[in-house]
């Protein structure tokens, strides 16, 4: 009887196979990883656009008004967030309107409306329908603001009706959409079971954020200059500081910014800032968009494109700006506000103290210069 030869890949030939497949993945996880950023880059982009049409309707029932949640008149009441809302309540006798977030279960059991009160109980609150809380205000809140509630239930109405809907979340945002992941899939104006309980009962915020200069009377951000009325002041400090401007009164619609990715995002070297003490996401706070020099948040402008914006890009523009007016204190974004800057490069605009690195030297999109009627980039001519 004649043996049968058994055929089989020896050692050196399994090992040559293995190597071409370690070969391989090394050459497509990059472009997998590449594609994949791509796509959730798209997906980013393709969330403002969607909020772009949002902002369209509300000035289209509003008479070309932004979105806001600020009685247009609350620096007539008073010079302080806490006697202003104290005195709209006396006048009116009825407290300031609510930053309302949505219908859901409440952490005491039974349905009820979320929200920020504006009542004598909640005096933490005053300052929360302001479109950013300068000092001067409560302490907890300087640097917070409307501007970074874009889907409180004023505006997501005119989205889904939902305060966790995808549309206000980058899925590059990891941080935060690890922990929202849950109630995305909730039906419900607003869930409860992405409540932080131990961080003062706070929801976790959108990944965009308005452009708060923007959301106040262009006067508040005035240029510096010779006059009296030049340069930053404190909202509370005129008559119609709070007075939402129209849509319509951005002089330069393609290069001043609407909205904005609000955490480092694109070519993010870290995720947690450790100089933050206590997070808003699990005890972690994401770097910000103007915390890396390399950072590229997306944004929507107000003529409805939407586009990367550099932060190099935003530096380079800036420095061109002090250039021209021949001062360093004119530029795309005001250096005079009560966040100091002029004086403390460094520890001044919004949050600046810190930044990942200390090449990102802009308070772009957040200050900027003569508000609407400013620009956060300067055209190619």
């Amino acid at each position: 009887m004649r043996n049968r030869s058994h055929k089989a890949f020896t050692i050196i030939e399994l090992l040559v196979v293995v190597s071409i497949i370690a070969l391989l993945i090394g050459i497509l996880l990059p472009a997998i990883t590449k594609a994949r950023d791509q796509a959730r880059l798209t997906i980013s982009q393709t969330n403002l656009r969607n909020l772009s049409t949002a902002h369209a309707n509300y000035a289209a029932e509003w008479a070309d008004r932004q979105f806001t949640l600020v009685n247009d008149n609350l620096a007539r009441y008073g010079g302080t967030p806490g006697v202003a809302y104290e005195e709209y309540r006396v006048q009116t006798n009825d407290d300031h309107p609510p930053v309302l977030l949505g219908w859901g279960w409440t952490q005491t059991g039974g349905w009820g409306n979320w929200g920020y009160w504006m009542r004598e109980d909640f005096p933490g609150n005053y300052g929360m329908c302001d479109p950013i809380v300068f000092e001067g205000g409560p302490s907890h809140l300087v640097g917070f603001g409307a501007f970074r509630i874009p889907n409180a239930s004023q505006f997501n109405q005119y989205v889904s009706g939902r305060f966790y809907d995808e549309v206000f979340y980058a899925p590059k945002d990891t941080v935060v959409m690890d922990i929202i992941q849950p109630c995305l899939e909730d039906p419900g104006e607003f869930s409860a079971a992405c409540q932080d309980w131990d961080s003062y009962a706070r929801p976790f915020w959108s990944s965009y954020c308005l452009s708060p200069a923007a959301m106040f009377a262009p006067s508040v951000m005035a240029h510096p200059g010779p006059n009296e009325t030049d340069g930053w002041k404190d909202p509370y400090s005129l008559p119609s500081g709070f007075r939402s401007p129209s849509m319509s009164q951005a002089l330069y619609p393609d290069l001043k910014t609407h909205m904005l990715e609000h955490h480092w995002l694109q070519q993010r070297r870290a995720e947690c800032n450790p100089g933050f003490v206590d997070g808003n996401y699990g005890g972690c706070e994401p770097y910000y968009f103007n915390h890396g020099w390399e950072s590229v948040p997306v944004g929507l402008f107000y003529d409805g494109h939407v586009e990367a914006v550099g932060v190099r890009e935003a530096i380079a523009a800036d420095s061109r700006m002090t250039a021209q007016t021949d001062s360093e204190e004119w530029g795309l974004w005001s250096r005079d506000t009560s966040f100091g800057a002029v004086e403390d490069p460094l520890s001044g605009g919004y949050f600046m103290d810190m930044s990942y690195d200390t090449l990102s030297f802009t308070s772009f999109h957040i200050l900027t210069t003569d508000g609407i009627r400013g620009r956060d980039k300067l055209g190619d001519g």
